[in-house]
């Protein structure tokens, strides 16, 4: 491609995107393809000869948009957001156009110290004390992997050096909240300690961990020679967005030695406002701490905040600093490659710098404002009217309620809010998403997309009641 067919190219693509923004409540919300309908368009070998590329660019239109299920909708409602701020799609652009591999500081010294700098300005709006240090990930399961090989080696005094968990006298146990998300599960597997030595703590009625419980299944655990390593602190988990004590927690955990991690992939982005803050008191205690900008912020995805206060053991844990890697000035300098799992690095920051630079931490302020109003908004129509019930607290964007019907037993009332839902999903106008918490079938309304307004919420809600009743 030459770089006068870029430059068209490139400009009807923006115009494609603007075009998609601006007219995507046009579509239905979900995807209404079944398996198999996209793959049956595509050729099952590639071509021989390239093509002008004007010809997959009208694919786009034929094969691929009936296929996509719409995040930037306003009537998208379900799981968490997932916005994508134009500013940061730019800045996308740039970084993919510039195609440089941050992996270390001469690789290209902007892309490093861009980094620590917005990820500097980010722990200022979240109020994270100056002790702790960031680095960007893909995702939140990628860095609460990290946190517990990190965790892990602090406990065995870098056992990875000799013989590993395999050389431990005894086994190492890791604690989170039965609510807590599946990537914990997933990082204490891939860490070795293993399922049996995992303990989903239970929860109370507002379904945030219990610190006696905790406590409790410490005990245990060291009376039969099991060693406490880590606990994983939820700030807003995915069911119900419920709230872990972390200052409790950071008790237990110094108590004992544990490394504890905050897990607030979605919630940390709600840090930036004050009257918030609440939810983490006792951050200050933690170990790491990773949330996601990608999520309720509006950084395009993916772009993940990891934050240690020892930064020292943590590059300790990951580094291999092979030969070839090496430069003059590694002494003076951080290399990222060296605070993950990764080797090769994306230049992430100019997505986080770009919506920063273009929104302001005011006007970030102002939207995410306006959803936790919406959400309250929601909740009190909910608790007003007759057949509904509120299932969990709203302390954030997500609303936990079901449709309760006179008459019908604990299993008839999980099928019915599940058929409801279905209805209204199937339907094309909203997409909410079920799940349990404590037994009981519910239904999430998970308010954050850019393009929401009160409207869109009402709107939602005349909807679920209307499929509710059908």
């Amino acid at each position: 491609m030459t770089n006068d067919e870029f430059r068209r190219l490139g400009h009807a693509l923006v115009e494609w995107v603007a075009d998609y923004r601006e007219n995507v409540e046009s579509h239905p919300v979900m995807a209404r393809v079944a398996p198999g309908d996209i793959r049956r368009q595509l050729p099952s070998a590639p071509p021989v000869d390239g093509e002008p590329l004007d010809a997959a660019l009208a694919d786009l239109d034929r094969v691929i948009m009936p296929g996509i299920t719409h995040w930037s909708h306003p009537r998208f409602l379900a799981y968490f957001p997932s916005n994508a701020g134009l500013s940061s799609v730019l800045a996308d652009l740039v970084a993919t156009g510039l195609g440089i591999q941050g992996m270390s500081w001469q690789t290209s010294p902007a892309a490093t110290e861009l980094e620590e700098v917005v990820m500097d300005w980010l722990r200022q709006m979240v109020a994270l004390p100056a002790s702790f240090t960031g680095v960007i990930h893909d995702t939140a399961s990628t860095a609460t992997l990290v946190a517990l090989l990190c965790a892990r080696e602090r406990t065995t005094d870098h056992g990875q050096t000799r013989g590993g968990l395999q050389a431990e006298a005894a086994p190492l146990a890791v604690y989170a909240s039965e609510q807590s998300h599946s990537s914990i599960e997933k990082a204490a597997l891939l860490a070795g300690f293993g399922r049996e030595h995992l303990r989903a703590i239970e929860t109370d009625d507002a379904f945030a961990l219990r610190g006696d419980a905790l406590r409790a299944a410490i005990k245990r655990d060291v009376a039969a020679g099991i060693r406490p390593c880590a606990v994983v602190a939820t700030v807003g988990s995915t069911a119900t967005t419920a709230i872990d004590p972390v200052a409790d927690i950071a008790e237990i955990a110094a108590e004992h030695g544990m490394w504890l991690h905050v897990d607030a992939a979605m919630a940390g982005s709600a840090m930036i406002l004050p009257e918030c803050r609440w939810m983490w008191a006792g951050i200050e205690r933690a170990d790491s701490v990773v949330f996601n900008p990608h999520k309720w912020l509006g950084v395009a995805f993916d772009c993940t905040a990891y934050y240690v206060r020892d930064r020292e053991h943590l590059v300790r844990v990951m580094s291999t600093n092979p030969s070839y890697l090496r430069t003059a000035v590694d002494a003076e300098v951080s290399n990222f490659r060296d605070w993950h799992i990764q080797l090769g690095r994306r230049f992430r920051s100019l997505k986080l710098w770009f919506l920063i630079r273009e929104q302001g931490v005011s006007g970030l302020q102002a939207r995410l404002r306006r959803d936790l109003a919406n959400a309250k908004w929601l909740e009190s129509a909910i608790g007003a009217e007759p057949g509904w019930e509120l299932c969990a607290p709203v302390p954030l964007q997500t609303v936990c309620c079901r449709h309760v019907p006179e008459g019908l037993d604990d299993a008839a009332v999980d099928t019915h809010n599940l058929a409801w839902v279905d209805r209204l999903n199937a339907s094309g106008f909203a997409y909410l998403t079920p799940t349990v918490a404590k037994g009981r079938r519910i239904v999430r309304v998970s308010i954050g997309s850019e393009a929401t307004e009160r409207r869109h919420v009402e709107e939602v809600w005349e909807a679920m009641k209307a499929a509710a009743e059908t």
